[in-house]
């Protein structure tokens, strides 16, 4: 059977799915390299909601999915940008997802980190505002007994004057958090709204801002996550860190090398593309552990071009693609997604983000995923 697919042009090619999936099984935990997926939520399809509702959760299918991760080995990174923190996902709804998952991880060995923000606050708060959310936030996490993420604040940007603003602000909440976190530098390709962070435009400037809030709290600085899609800035960051606090990579174009890492150090990795790629990027990790840099590269590499696809401007619709491939792959039922982001991608885009992932052998059952798919061209009219 062939499928046909609508191309950026606007015509349809001919494409022949594969037929076998790529052999892939759960293995023991990874020796040399930490690795945190950040998961998306599995909307329910049958809530009666408009875009502007809070979100509604299908939290049976959400926490199966993070249980696929945890049997990989993978850890899971919750209520971060992939969940659609700012997005569909309200503040109330990721309390209830950090709580859930968090019990969820404890019941089955699951590493766990999550997101603390302040998407509680509304336009227009100030600098106290802002510290007092993300207190909130922390202490639900810290509560919950998870590792917490330190996410870019919105509100952070609108209310700082200057990059001295963000030292006081983030050396306040390192000072009283019971246990070190991770830090997250959050790019505007993901978040339009984080434009300046760290008080300056000049991104030197902003590196050194970030650097020094950490070089004043190694020991409350676990480690950092780096999502600017600039390996070579990741790289000096990660050469400039304090001993003993390291980097995850949040690289979605450059993570096979980041991670490989060179004669000076490596990154860790906390990304969203490893919740369509999971069960690959385990299997990766663990010929790494046993020394194999290039049996690594091998296996990573080639899904790069996915990675790129899901993640090309406007950067941050990708959870469109990692929740639709997420259904392809049979881990939910539907496609629909918190506040109607399903419609944020088109059918070209998603035709190719099924053929890539297909070629990768991405997808447990294939003739599900094509079966799916034919479906879906046919609502948009595409005949077979």
């Amino acid at each position: 059977m062939t499928l046909r697919l609508p191309d950026a042009d606007g015509g349809l090619r001919t494409y022949e799915p594969r037929t076998e999936p790529l052999a892939l099984t759960t293995g023991a935990p990874f020796t040399s390299r930490t690795v945190y997926s950040a998961a998306h939520v599995v909307a329910d399809p049958f809530a009666d909601v408009s875009p502007d509702s809070p979100a509604a959760v299908d939290w049976d299918a959400t926490l199966a999915f993070r249980r696929h991760l945890w049997s990989h080995g993978l850890g899971v990174a919750e209520a971060m940008d992939t969940a659609q923190r700012g997005m569909g996902l309200e503040w109330a709804g990721a309390a209830e997802l950090i709580r859930r998952s968090a019990a969820e991880a404890k019941a089955v060995g699951g590493r766990i980190a999550c997101g603390v923000g302040t998407d509680q606050l509304t336009a227009g708060s100030t600098l106290a505002e802002v510290r007092v959310a993300y207190e909130e936030q922390l202490a639900l996490v810290e509560a919950s007994g998870a590792r917490s993420i330190l996410m870019a604040s919105r509100a952070l940007a609108a209310a700082a004057t200057g990059p001295e603003d963000y030292l006081d602000v983030y050396g306040h909440l390192l000072r009283q958090s019971a246990e070190p976190v991770i830090l997250h530098w959050l790019g505007p390709m993901f978040d339009p709204a984080l434009e300046g962070y760290w008080g300056s435009c000049d991104l030197d400037a902003a590196t050194d801002t970030f650097l020094e809030v950490i070089a004043a709290h190694p020991d409350k600085v676990e480690g950092i996550k780096v999502s600017l899609l600039d390996a070579g800035r990741e790289i000096d960051i990660r050469r400039r860190l304090p001993q003993g606090v390291r980097c995850y990579t949040g690289d979605d174009f450059n993570y096979p090398e980041l991670i490989a890492g060179d004669e000076k150090g490596f990154s860790h990795a906390l990304l969203g593309i490893f919740d369509p790629l999971g069960p690959l990027a385990a299997e990766a990790v663990r010929v790494l552990d046993t020394g194999n840099v290039t049996g690594f590269r091998e296996l990573l590499d080639p899904t790069v071009e996915l990675s790129r696809h899901l993640f090309q401007t406007p950067t941050r619709f990708y959870k469109t693609g990692v929740v639709f491939l997420a259904w392809l792959a049979g881990h939910q039922s539907h496609f629909t997604m918190v506040g109607g982001l399903q419609s944020a991608r088109s059918l070209p885009h998603f035709a190719r983000a099924y053929e890539l992932a297909d070629g990768l052998g991405l997808f447990p059952d294939p003739k599900l995923a094509e079966e799916r798919m034919r479906n879906l061209l046919a609502l948009y009219g595409v005949s077979q």
